[in-house]
């Protein structure tokens, strides 16, 4: 039995516990975007509870639409998230949102380390997270000491804190979906024709004060209304994104290429010359004739008419 000394002194640490998590719940929940919440997220938790290793593993699922690509579009974590395959996670962690604590025969959880950290860790707590309703991966803690996270101790306050970094991934997502829309085109994804006029303004002004070329291509798809007659309005949104994700491959990461309406497309090409941006276009042209897209089966071969 407790005497009521130990027993205060323990509600006492349980009460600095508990505000440490609310102050941290605090300060992420107004965080609009992954960077911030990520870094101050991790960074708090190092700091109020001296956890020398905090980092996140996300499972890597493939969908180029969901979360991850979010995160990798903004630039967030860098060495601090590790991705594992589905399979892999699931065979260390329990399918559910409870925290797990170990502290020996800790060799298979090093698959959940971020590749370039060596950490000489005696005991982990893994807090799966989620995402619309799934899990998606777990915020860790690791410490040099096996006892830190020894298995039986209280895990609630960790709970509550990965579902609160849950309900802040869906708030920033939504938030970044909406900042990617204000400026992208929502069908293929490239920029739009509202930023593209704000793009050329800050290059011809460039182009004239260095006395350097610039070329403005405009393309569209021949026969585009035909496609969508004979193969259906589907599949005329897949010839547009094939056909942007193909050029994006084929421009400089200084270029700019953005969707103007319907099926025509504007490509920016800052230090290039007339002639060059006609080869450019040539070389894009040839590609698509050479490849055609796969619709249902049938060939469908995409030609495009331009202007420099």
């Amino acid at each position: 039995m407790l005497s009521m000394e130990a027993l205060l002194e323990t509600i006492k640490k349980n009460e600095e516990i508990s505000k440490k998590f609310q102050a941290i719940e605090t300060k992420i929940l107004s965080i609009l975007d992954f960077s911030g919440l990520f870094e101050i997220l991790l960074d708090e938790i190092r700091k109020k509870f001296q956890v020398p290793y905090v980092w996140l593993t996300l499972i890597n699922d493939g969908d180029d639409s969901g979360l991850l690509n979010f995160i990798g579009a903004s630039g967030a974590l860098e060495s601090n998230l590790n991705l594992v395959s589905q399979d892999t996670f699931f065979s260390l962690i329990p399918r559910g949102t409870r925290p797990l604590l170990v502290n020996s025969k800790l060799k298979p959880y090093y698959r959940l380390l971020p590749s370039i950290k060596k950490f000489l860790i005696q005991s982990m707590a893994i807090a799966p997270i989620t995402f619309d309703g799934h899990i998606v991966g777990s915020l860790n803690q690791a410490d040099l000491s096996s006892e830190r996270f020894s298995p039986g101790i209280d895990t609630s306050l960790l709970e509550q804190l990965a579902l609160k970094v849950s309900l802040c991934l869906a708030n920033v997502t939504a938030h970044e979906k909406l900042k990617f829309l204000a400026y992208h085109d929502p069908l293929t994804g490239i920029l739009n024709r509202r930023v593209l006029a704000s793009i050329l303004k800050r290059e011809f002004q460039r182009a004239r004060r260095y006395h350097s070329p610039l070329a403005l291509v405009f393309l569209d798809i021949d026969h585009f209304k035909k496609i969508n007659d004979r193969h259906g309005h589907d599949a005329g949104d897949r010839v547009l994104i094939h056909l942007a994700r193909g050029i994006e491959t084929m421009v400089r990461n200084s270029d700019a290429f953005a969707r103007f309406a319907g099926d025509e497309f504007v490509v920016i090409l800052p230090e290039t010359t007339s002639g060059k941006a006609k080869s450019l276009m040539q070389r894009i042209r040839n590609h698509f004739l050479e490849n055609p897209l796969d619709v249902s089966g049938t060939p469908v071969r995409i030609s495009i008419s331009f202007g420099v």
